[in-house]
């Protein structure tokens, strides 16, 4: 495990929770290098000021097991997917996971020895949704890379595991009811989905983790959002306060509902995409 200044806090001199990165593969290992080189891609890597890697004392470090500091990063994928009519697809985590229980996070997991990026975002997509899009080839590009750790504050213990999450953002040529009916959650993984339009993620993306007050909404705004809920092979439609959506990380104490924070970064990220496509494709104003 990397700590005291981890991994963002290494590279990122002049802003220690954020810092640009060239990333990519290399006889499978995943390398994060404050240089180009062959095969790599620039992206931002980014983590939360109450990031535990990023806030254990010296004496914190040095009494975490060998088991622990030693295990290295573990690197993982997760997978935006987004529609023709741009929609994003959340999952909510099953409560009897481990990590993030009841937490909302785009599908993803750890990459296999010998799997490319995109192949690990793509097998846990269809592992977790029953979504298969392996080779489709679709347009896809990095949207960022998370540094997290479990768990993620140091109020609820010394952390456990270190992780580099890779955000990729993967384009559907189809609607997000055509991708719907595609659905078949993996209920030991996912207790239900959603798919995000611009203003919910907006609204998500404006909650700051790490603040007491927590489940806000604008005035006058939607007050539930439709998920899918999964129970065996069954999928239910249900409104779920979007309230649940706009609660942040509880500073101590139990976790509860929300989207991750890594997934609040990578929503901002995609919103960010969106704007530059808009730009793009305005008309051009003549005088």
């Amino acid at each position: 495990m990397t700590i005291l200044l981890g991994v963002t806090g290494f590279y990122g001199t002049e802003n220690p929770d954020g810092v640009t990165v060239n990333c990519g593969l290399d006889h499978n290992r995943f390398i994060i290098s404050d240089r180009p080189f062959n095969g790599s891609r620039k992206a931002e890597l980014q983590r939360p000021a109450f990031c535990p890697i990023k806030n254990l004392s010296a004496e914190q470090a040095a009494s975490l097991p060998e088991e622990i500091s030693g295990r290295g990063v573990d690197v993982g994928v997760a997978i935006l997917l987004e529609s023709v009519n741009k929609r994003i697809l959340l999952t909510r985590r099953s409560k009897g996971l481990h990590i993030f229980p009841n937490v909302w996070v785009p599908p993803g997991g750890h990459m296999e020895d010998g799997e490319e990026l995109l192949d690990a975002g793509l097998r846990e997509l269809q592992e977790e949704t029953g979504i298969s899009l392996r080779g489709a080839n679709l347009p896809w590009s990095i949207l960022g890379l998370w540094e997290s750790a479990s768990p993620p504050l140091l109020s609820r213990g010394l952390p456990t595991r270190h992780h580099i999450v890779t955000y990729l953002l993967v384009s559907s040529n189809e609607t997000h009811q055509e991708l719907q009916e595609k659905l078949c959650p993996d209920e030991q993984e996912v207790s239900a989905c959603v798919w995000l339009d611009q203003d919910i993620a907006e609204q998500i993306v404006a909650t700051g983790d790490g603040e007491e007050d927590s489940g806000r909404k604008r005035p006058g705004t939607q007050t539930s959002v439709m998920i899918t809920e999964v129970s065996g092979r069954s999928l239910t439609q249900k409104p779920l306060p979007l309230t649940s959506l706009l609660r942040t990380a509880p500073v101590d104490g139990e976790d509860t509902e929300r989207v991750s924070t890594g997934t609040k970064y990578a929503l901002a990220l995609w919103l960010e995409t969106l704007r530059r496509e808009d730009v793009t494709q305005s008309p051009l104003q003549t005088l």
